[in-house]
């Protein structure tokens, strides 16, 4: 809602794409069903912590996709950002109870990327994320798509 984790998931899919020869997607948590996750091959999750939980709309995008996807995912690579006011660990935690449940294999710790919002007008306002923290998610985009294309992942 305020571009912070857009920032990152672009960020990273630009990293991503650094690995030619990796068909890259970048899909919105509303538009993404249980097909476009089992066609996948592995997947780098890119998402804001609302109230310390995971935001409303990658939340749907789980209970949408999750029984669905069940079984079908096992050791997938994946790896997440977590664009958080403050903390993001609660996010992280809940999101990687549900890769764990699908079974994927995690390939890098859980980043969470701090943008200080404390007030509801620095919550509500627009993101700007710095240069160091783009550059890591392009660096984490671009990991997992080598490893998948050099198949280590």
């Amino acid at each position: 809602m305020t571009g912070g984790s857009e920032a990152l998931a672009r960020a990273a899919y630009d990293g991503a794409r650094r690995a030619q020869g990796v068909d890259v997607r970048l899909v919105n948590a509303a538009d993404a069903g249980a097909a476009q996750v089992m066609a996948a091959d592995g997947y780098l999750f890119a998402f804001p912590e609302n109230l310390a939980a995971i935001s409303g709309g990658m939340k749907s995008f789980f209970d949408r996709c999750y029984y669905p996807c069940l079984g079908a995912l096992n050791g997938r690579p994946y790896a997440m950002i977590v664009c958080a006011g403050s903390d993001g660990r609660n996010a992280v935690a809940q999101a990687e109870r549900i890769a764990t449940g699908w079974r994927l294999r995690q390939i890098a710790e859980s980043r969470i990327v701090c943008t200080h919002a404390q007030t509801s007008e620095a919550i509500l306002a627009p993101k700007t994320i710095n240069e160091a923290d783009q550059r890591a998610a392009g660096d984490l985009g671009e990991q997992i798509a080598t490893g998948l294309l050099m198949g280590i992942y």
